[in-house]
């Protein structure tokens, strides 16, 4: 069977990666793929973004399945699109993904629906927002409501950062971000206590299958300190992910959110991800959704994955995800992100990437924003690899990831050396 991967950064190389280990997988396409799918003989970049080229590409080349890791092409109606052709493609449809594309369909449909989550009000008035940060005073959180490549929360821990971030996403729309109606919109919402966790699955319109717990890095530096980023790092499983934590998840959080899109005649299938805050009591209230899998979680996940990811996602396609059982490695994996000079503010392109490993069974080094240039790999992006390790425990898996880490060498580049440090305590 021939794939199609759509997307370019960490999370799609990750994807490609697996489903190419499948003896069903007879040609991996990523569109557009990055330096690392570039090097690799087994896969073939695709130049298309496009969702009608997309279509038609996939159509004209027999594409068996489909696969969407970004959340740009969902917002756009990809799925909607393959699938009114007779394509098979994983992901959700477009009205499906204002789950993560709108944070203000997503906190009212959570509201509706009973799932736990912090209270918050929506606003496009930036005095009704001001008169709002007032009144509930800091700390407090304010999020574009939109697409914002990750970026568009700001955790303020005092009155003065909220409305800073007011004035920034909604009086001088700096994110560029625009919510499903037009024009910029902030979501704030109560500040929440706890520990951060990542609970990803897999849905098929009714049934559901849970990927393996994972938590990641949100903060530039060391301590999580620092700006926030769209992720330094992260390692599977999650030791805050209790027994315990996992069936509340499951119980108050997912499948009241697939009960819900179902009874709104929106069905949900594809990845979804709940962000998750978990407080002392072990209750989980959702931060965020997103209609994909996280990146960098989906590097350690794939590297414990040890069914056939095509007959995974081919079920899942076929609404046969309850005939399904998910078979994990028991060991840890963990992923450090190594960025580019100048992330996140303002990423330097175009330094060349020397000391690149050969992939190992218990080490790869998956590229996110990297390109190949007349054969040499140089930075084309803010976070550039993500270097993931396999091993008997939390502080193996550090060493041996770190170990690859300072074997590799770009100008700049930035990394944290604490990743994994919560599950260590």
């Amino acid at each position: 069977m021939k794939i199609l991967v759509i997307g370019g950064g960490g999370r799609e190389h990750a994807l490609a990666w697996k489903l190419g280990q499948s003896p069903k997988a007879s040609k991996v396409y990523v569109a557009p793929g990055n330096g690392g799918t570039a090097l690799d003989a087994k896969f073939e970049n695709v130049p298309i973004t496009g969702v009608r080229e997309l279509r038609e590409w996939a159509q004209a080349n027999k594409i068996g399945l489909t696969v969407v890791g970004p959340e740009a092409p969902l917002a756009a109606g990809v799925v909607d699109e393959f699938r009114a052709h007779g394509l098979r493609i994983f992901g959700p449809t477009k009205a499906a993904a204002q789950l993560e594309s709108s944070k203000a369909f997503s906190k009212a449909f959570m509201r509706r629906h009973g799932i736990p989550t912090a209270d918050y009000d929506t606003f496009t008035d930036p005095a009704a927002a001001h008169a709002f940060v007032d009144r509930l005073g800091a700390p407090i959180v304010v999020k574009a409501d939109g697409l914002a490549a990750g970026k568009g929360v700001v955790v303020a821990m005092t009155a003065e950062e909220a409305h800073d971030a007011v004035d920034f996403m909604l009086v001088d729309n700096k994110y560029g971000v625009a919510h499903n109606d037009g024009g910029a919109r902030v979501v704030i919402e109560q500040f929440l206590e706890g520990e951060e966790a990542s609970f990803i699955v897999l849905c098929d319109g009714k049934n559901v299958a849970a990927l393996a717990t994972s938590q990641d890095h949100k903060r530039l530096k060391d301590g999580d300190q620092g700006p926030n980023t769209g992720g330094m790092g992260a390692y599977s499983p999650a030791p805050v992910v209790t027994a315990d934590v996992h069936a509340r998840a499951m119980r108050e959080v997912i499948l009241p959110t697939i009960r819900g899109m179902e009874k709104d005649g929106i069905p949900y299938t594809g990845f979804l991800y709940a962000g998750l805050m978990i407080d002392a009591k072990g209750h989980p209230k959702t931060l965020e959704f997103n209609c994909r899998m996280g990146d960098p979680e989906t590097q350690p996940i794939l590297m414990r994955l040890k069914s056939d990811l095509v007959d995974v996602l081919g079920a899942a396609v076929d609404g046969k995800l309850d005939q399904v059982e998910l078979q994990w490695d028991r060991r840890t994996a963990l992923g450090v992100v190594m960025a580019a000079h100048g992330y996140p503010e303002a990423p330097r392109k175009g330094d060349a990437i020397n000391g690149l490993p050969p992939d190992a069974d218990d080490a790869m080094v998956f590229h996110a924003g990297t390109e190949l240039v007349e054969g040499v790999v140089r930075t084309s992006g803010g976070r550039v690899l993500c270097v993931t390790a396999l091993a008997d425990s939390v502080k193996q898996a550090q060493q041996r990831a770190y170990d690859v880490a300072r074997g590799i060498h770009f100008d700049g580049a930035q990394y944290r050396h604490d990743i994994g440090h919560r599950a260590v305590k």
